[in-house]
């Protein structure tokens, strides 16, 4: 049975990713008005490979640490 503690340190963990998802999000939209304002094509290609980059890590992890119930297997089948 979980406790008090492992309920706040599960939700401190939690925000400590939420939080870094956030800035990742905040970098990239800088990044990109940066990029159209200097007018230069390959500034935007290099934000949008970062932005693939990145995307991809966070879709390996959703992937990783979300287990598959035979519900949700059904369901996507």
């Amino acid at each position: 049975m979980a406790t008090i503690q492992d309920v706040n340190a599960a939700i401190a963990a939690e925000s400590s990713v939420d939080d870094s998802i956030i800035v990742l999000l905040n970098g990239i939209v800088q990044q990109l008005k940066d990029a159209q304002a200097s007018n230069d094509p390959a500034a935007l290609d290099t934000v949008i490979a970062g932005i693939t980059a990145n995307t991809k890590k966070i879709q390996d992890a959703v992937t990783a640490n979300t287990p598959v119930t035979p519900v949700q297997a059904a369901a996507t089948a």
